[in-house]
């Protein structure tokens, strides 16, 4: 992965534009965030992966929102088929849960510290075991309700 065939190193990914990447989102993938809360939900992402507060993928997503357990849902809107996670919006809307697309998967789960792609995320207000750095759990949860404060705007039931 990191040499090609003959020895050298390989050529960077070249980043994909926005624009190009929401056109290959599903047509029921709304509430589809734009450019700039895409990234701000991905960086959120990021942080809940190594505060060790998220639950990944379509199993132990739904498990946990049975759970009652809280957070915010994000979705892949690249899926194939898209059948895969229709009744994730419902079981959202059905417990109260903010929920939004992001138009890659991929991306999804490079934020969540894995190398696969991953379909669905369910980031939680709180770390899973509460770490020593009292800092970094201010500054987390600082971040998780400005974000839930702007997709419980862009949501319509909200």
């Amino acid at each position: 992965m990191g040499k090609a065939e003959d020895g050298s190193e390989a050529a960077p990914v070249q980043a994909v534009p926005y624009e190009a990447k929401a056109k290959f989102c599903s047509i029921i993938a709304k509430p589809l965030a734009d450019e700039k809360l895409c990234k701000k939900v991905l960086k959120l992402c990021k942080k809940a992966s190594k505060a060790k507060a998220i639950r990944r993928g379509v199993k132990e997503v739904v498990k946990a929102l049975r759970k009652k357990q809280k957070g915010i849902c994000i979705l892949a809107g690249d899926i194939s088929p898209i059948d895969v996670l229709t009744h994730i919006p419902i079981v959202c809307e059905d417990h109260q849960i903010p929920y939004i697309y992001v138009p890659s998967k991929e991306e999804l789960g490079a934020a969540a510290l894995s190398k696969r792609p991953t379909s669905c995320m369910l980031v939680l207000p709180k770390p899973i075991k509460p770490a020593a750095d009292d800092a970094g759990a201010a500054e987390y949860t600082e971040a998780y309700n400005e974000l839930e404060k702007k997709i419980k705007s862009v949501m319509p039931l909200f």
